[in-house]
């Protein structure tokens, strides 16, 4: 059984490859000098779908759950001996191995630098964005940690993407919208008054509105971090429009509820102290 099993591990037919390269060529695409070639050539050999089948139907998350690790072992420089396998699995039929992916994509970006990530890990970013809620939240969860290794023309395009996650497979899922809330306040240091003013405050309002009272105190939090923010910068006019929007939105709204939305974010303006108590007043 041995004997059978090293055969089969270091037979290259059996390696899946999608690239157009031969198999000689193929072969020195996989090669470096990190570690033994036999373990690397075992560890790519994971993703092939009959083993999938015939010897542990688990062992393609497993491979995902290591690529990271395998990635920092063998350096970027190293990246094209793993491409192929990353490709693969991030594209694989169990959600479980493309959600292992999603949760851990940022952290091969810190490993690739920016730009091996713009080309090769992007696209699967984006492939993850338009996937099942259980593969989203791995992406949602990390957003701040992803985009923030993007270089800014990049990072805007993400922008009119955030308005998605307000939308998920199960409206009953309201962790989704929390943990939303809780990227945008970190996304507020990404991105211009402009930008946030035009993109993420409509979303902010949303939030604050929303039936689950966990998702709109969290919400209120990133308002009044949006006021803090657009007071510092320049020109003013963004905190001014911001305040009467919310003066409209909430102070003045039919429902009692709106108006005591509009009470609990001033209370949060005021304990954080995100505006002097002239311009709050």
């Amino acid at each position: 059984n041995m004997d059978s099993t090293l055969h089969y591990i270091h037979n290259d037919s059996d390696l899946s490859t999608n690239s157009s390269f031969s198999p000689e060529e193929e072969r020195k695409s996989k090669v470096q000098d990190v570690v033994p070639q036999a373990l690397l050539d075992q560890y790519l050999s994971m993703t092939d779908p009959s083993r999938a089948q015939t010897v542990d139907t688990e062992i393609a998350k497993h491979c995902a759950y290591s690529l990271p690790g395998v990635a920092l072992t063998l350096g970027r420089q190293n990246w094209h001996c793993l491409k192929d396998t990353y490709e693969t699995l991030a594209s694989d039929m169990q959600w479980k191995v493309r959600r292992t992916l999603a949760f851990s994509i940022h952290e091969l970006a810190v490993i690739l630098g920016d730009q091996l990530t713009a080309g090769d890990l992007v696209p699967v970013f984006n492939g993850f964005l338009k996937d099942l809620d259980e593969v989203r939240i791995g992406v949602l969860k990390h957003l701040h940690d992803f985009l923030k290794l993007l270089h800014l023309d990049k990072r805007r395009e993400y922008l009119y993407q955030l308005q998605e996650f307000l939308v998920t497979d199960n409206s009953r899922n309201w962790r989704f919208r929390a943990e939303l809330a809780e990227q945008l306040i970190l996304l507020l240091d990404l991105y211009s008054a402009r930008d946030v003013y035009d993109y993420l405050r409509p979303i902010a309002f949303s939030l604050c509105a929303d039936k689950v009272s966990s998702v709109r105190w969290i919400s209120y939090k990133l308002v009044s971090e949006m006021v803090k923010k657009l007071y510092m910068a320049s020109p003013s006019t963004f905190v001014t429009d911001l305040m009467n929007e919310l003066v409209e939105k909430f102070c003045r709204c039919r429902k009692w509820s709106g108006r005591q939305t509009f009470v609990f974010i001033c209370q949060t303006i005021s304990e954080d102290d995100c505006l002097p108590m002239d311009q709050f007043a």
